[in-house]
């Protein structure tokens, strides 16, 4: 199986880190990340929407780790002294995926992890946009039914599949989101005509 860390700003969007998780227990692929990567969302997620409740932040959070208890990736601070990446913050992020055997690592900052550092530690990087368009690619059904089902459990507020393709182009994915609204599912009806 395909295994993923996802960094923090892949699981920082609510629609994005919603679609990703689906895809994941789909079966699509293994998801992966450390503490610290959570730590970060949880931060990036506080500071961008400073309105939203900690605990419904802690509460996103607890169910990823629930959906997912082997997701988290513990011990590779070790490894860290050991990654050359332009930016040293990084390191940690190509740390735990060295540990964890992954196979690519889901990054909206692909300059700060290029091929020449990864290439050698058998990882490469890739967009949230071009991983969920592979995704696509590989299961355009499973695919359809993340996005259905994405919307259809929407609640507050409610949201069409159309709402939901929006969502992921506002959030980066703009190449999955214009592959989806061209497989036509974006014209689809409300979620709450779905249920």
């Amino acid at each position: 199986m395909f295994r993923v860390m996802l960094d923090a700003n892949a699981l920082v969007p609510m629609a994005l880190a919603d679609t990703l998780m689906r895809a994941a227990e789909r079966g699509l692929f293994v998801p992966l990340w450390s503490e610290r990567i959570i730590g970060e969302v949880r931060r990036a997620v506080l500071n961008a929407r400073p309105s939203l409740s900690p605990t419904r932040v802690d509460a996103r959070l607890r169910a990823m780790h629930e959906t997912f208890p082997e997701a988290s990736v513990a011990g590779w601070e070790p490894l860290v002294a050991t990654i050359e990446l332009p930016d040293p913050l990084d390191r940690h992020v190509v740390a735990a995926a060295v540990l964890a055997r992954a196979d690519a690592i889901v990054t909206a900052n692909l300059e700060d992890f290029p091929e020449c550092s990864l290439r050698p530690l058998g990882l490469h990087a890739v967009s949230p946009d071009t991983f969920l368009c592979d995704l696509l690619d590989l299961a355009p059904l499973v695919m359809t039914r993340v996005i259905e089902d994405q919307a259809a459990d929407a609640r507050n507020p409610p949201l069409s599949a159309n709402d939901v393709v929006i969502a992921l182009g506002l959030a980066g994915a703009r190449d999955f989101a214009k592959a989806v609204a061209q497989s036509g599912l974006a014209t689809t009806g409300d979620a709450q005509d779905r249920s």
